[in-house]
């Protein structure tokens, strides 16, 4: 793997002519005014701004609330190599769920030998609070980000796994619902599977998992930090779409062994709380007692089962990236099978003789912090100076087991619409899963690209955008 020369294009053969997805997209482009493509792209962005689709970049100088550039070029994605996508994503979750269940019970994988147990133990995001407690239903992953990068025609790879809180599916939506309105040709012409039911199917799968004290119609509500956070937009998003309330920690107080709301009518029980809020603020008399965004009392009504918390608290270790190099054996220790989708080749500098060869090749590889996310606190070898990644491995070798490091994969391309033409840029896409009794997988995603020529960072925090993703019914 490695570098390769030439990037899998998604849209175009290798004799330019259009890969069997893009067929009947190409004929339409083909025919199309680029003025009046240019001036429809220059539409959707005042749609955004109007809509107020914005996100904020904190620890930055200028931290204003930001515009997420969207491309009007639909990555197109066929229902054939969908399916093999999708029956990947479903193991690994469901190997996923039954890890943190194993981690937080019996430790068989530990006692097996297949996972070190200080990687467990000493995690900061493995909670013992959490131990010998089953959340409502056994779920602990209810809503998942799962990030694929693609390398060639059948080459598709996990990056990795979000399941604390994935963000970006409002982007999803409001993507699709902006390309419905500005091309309902392009609709006509390709049989694009939905993903506007999410919100629905998001509240029916939170609702099926209410916890064994509720009684009748189960509430649902989406906590939130508040408007200063990063995603407020796509919390309110969501609350709206799903028509919950949007609650903040000072709404709710523990009330008769119940987490119950403010309403105009007096306290009102919630029975699924989707939190937006980290584990370490979920609960100051728990977790940090400085915490003005948590509920205190909440993890008492959890574990006396009066309450669903989505995601469980806890399922945050299953994001760490030391934990994702082990998710080969995770599979297959839980399903009895080989994993589907490969994860990114991975050296554990916390290994020593792994350690040394990052350190002898750092300029050809992309080094991450373990908990690390967003882009942040990694180094893209290939792309830094020699001062950087001189600088990055005295971090390195100060704190190895804080670092994981991958080869620089050769991301697939999809077309973005640029003054002159179409130029390809570098895509990835996070499909969200949601788990009650059954794992469904949203048809699609979001595929969010690297608007800087040659570039494969692809995070909106570093200057990335989003495209629409169609995923076709064939």
């Amino acid at each position: 793997m490695g570098n390769t020369p030439l990037a899998f294009d998604e849209m175009m053969n290798a004799d330019q002519g259009p890969r069997q997805p893009y067929e009947n997209y190409h004929d339409w482009y083909e025919g199309q005014d680029r003025a009046r493509l240019i001036a429809k792209s220059r539409d959707a962005e005042n749609l955004f701004r109007k809509t107020g689709i914005t996100f904020a970049v904190y620890g930055h100088e200028d931290s204003s609330e930001k515009l997420i550039p969207f491309d009007i070029i639909p990555r197109i994605i066929s229902g054939r190599e969908w399916r093999r996508l999708a029956q990947g994503i479903e193991q690994r979750v469901i190997a996923l769920n039954a890890f943190l269940d194993d981690i937080y019970h019996k430790q068989e994988i530990i006692k097996a030998g297949r996972i070190p147990r200080e990687l467990i133990e000493r995690n900061v995001a493995f909670l013992p609070q959490m131990i010998g407690f089953k959340p409502p239903g056994g779920v602990y992953t209810h809503i998942v980000g799962t990030d694929i990068v693609r390398t060639g025609e059948d080459q598709f790879y996990v990056l990795e796994d979000n399941a604390r809180t994935p963000s970006g599916v409002s982007y999803m939506l409001e993507n699709r619902e902006t390309m419905m309105q500005m091309f309902p040709e392009l609709f006509h012409l390709n049989k694009v599977r939905p993903v506007e039911d999410y919100p629905k199917t998001l509240r029916q799968s939170l609702a099926s998992l209410a916890p064994p004290g509720c009684s009748g119609k189960p509430r649902v509500a989406v906590l939130t930090p508040g408007i200063f956070n990063s995603a407020y937009y796509e919390h309110s998003f969501l609350a709206d779409m799903m028509g919950v309330e949007l609650v903040e920690g000072s709404d709710l107080r523990v009330v008769d062994g119940k987490v119950k709301m403010r309403t105009t009518r007096g306290y009102e029980a919630i029975d699924v709380l989707y939190r937006r809020v980290d584990d370490d603020f979920l609960d100051p008399m728990t977790f940090r007692p400085d915490s003005a965004l948590g509920i205190p009392g909440i993890m008492d009504v959890y574990k006396a089962g009066n309450i669903t918390i989505a995601n469980a608290p806890g399922t945050g270790i299953s994001d760490d990236k030391a934990i994702y190099s082990y998710m080969p054996e995770i599979v297959e220790f839980y399903t009895g099978r080989k994993a589907l989708l490969e994860n990114v080749p991975t050296w554990r500098c916390s290994e020593e003789d792994s350690l040394k060869y990052v350190l002898e090749h750092l300029s050809e590889l992309v080094v991450k912090e373990v908990h690390g996310s967003g882009g942040y606190g990694m180094l893209v070898g290939p792309t830094a100076s020699k001062k950087e990644c001189a600088a990055f491995a005295e971090k390195l070798k100060a704190r190895p087991a804080n670092y994981i490091a991958q080869p620089t994969l050769s991301l697939s391309t999809v077309p973005i619409l640029v003054n002159k033409g179409i130029a390809p840029r570098h895509v990835d896409l996070r499909p969200y899963v949601l788990v009650s009794d059954k794992v469904q997988i949203i048809p699609g995603g979001l595929t969010r690209v690297a608007l800087k020529e040659g570039s494969l960072v692809v995070n909106s925090s570093q200057g990335g955008g989003t495209k629409d993703t169609w995923v076709l019914e064939d």
